[in-house]
């Protein structure tokens, strides 16, 4: 008889990427939309408006994957420490973690002759393995990727701050500004949609969570400019 197997895609599978492009994202329409409204209301023409939004959009790109890069790489080799002292462990004194593993498997509800049993299989098959997952909190669903992160913050950076531009690129200097933080305002609420629909989360929360942060930011930002005389 042939054997079926049951494959089930978790939500959690898709944190790594999911948090790094739904940042780059928001942070591209919020920055963008913000850099140029600032400076459309200093007065510069409507080609000097989409090229600042264009080198922000640039800038902001590698900011943002470096950043990330950094970030999660600096993750990346505190698991891989981890892993190196856990291993060092095993060759050592196998019999002591295996005692280790059955502690956190009776720590976690099971009997001590089931636990015992439990890590005793289970350090056959992958003794590592065994040890990142229940006593270091290490899953290949929830490694640390830098290129991957890197590469999401930079695209979902782009993708976010182009769209500002086009709005820019679509209307007119007069009703520039209001076009531009009304569009951005629903881009973000779309934003956290999409996000919500990903990361199966509330949408509604999520879609009001991200808008608002958005509106603050804006205004924030004009407020400030307007207080030394020049919304930036």
């Amino acid at each position: 008889m042939a054997r079926h197997t049951h494959r089930e895609i978790h939500h959690t599978q898709r944190i790594g990427w999911l948090r790094a492009a739904v940042l780059g994202a928001n942070d591209g329409i919020v920055s963008t939309a913000s850099l140029v409204i600032g400076v459309a209301a200093a007065s510069a023409s409507h080609g000097n408006i989409l090229l600042t939004g264009v080198a922000g959009l640039v800038a902001g790109a590698m900011s943002m994957a470096a950043g990330e890069y950094v970030s999660v790489h600096s993750q990346a080799d505190s698991e891989e420490a981890d892993l190196a002292r856990e291993r060092a462990e095993l060759a050592a004194d196998p019999i002591a973690e295996q005692r280790e593993l059955t502690g956190i498997y009776v720590a976690r509800g099971l009997e001590p002759s089931l636990a015992k049993q439990v890590a005793e299989q289970l350090s056959a098959h992958d003794a590592l393995g065994a040890h990142a997952r229940d006593e270091l909190g290490i899953s290949p669903a929830l490694r640390a990727r830098p290129i991957q992160a890197a590469l999401a913050s930079a695209a979902s950076f782009a993708l976010g701050a182009a769209l500002p531009l086009v709005v820019i690129a679509l209307s007119s200097a007069q009703g520039l500004i209001l076009w531009v933080s009304t569009t951005s305002l629903i881009f973000l609420a779309l934003l956290g949609v999409v996000a919500a629909r990903v990361g199966g989360s509330s949408i509604l929360t999520a879609a009001w969570r991200v808008t608002f942060w958005g509106a603050l930011a804006m205004a924030i930002t004009a407020g400030i400019g307007k207080l030394f005389g020049t919304v930036i």
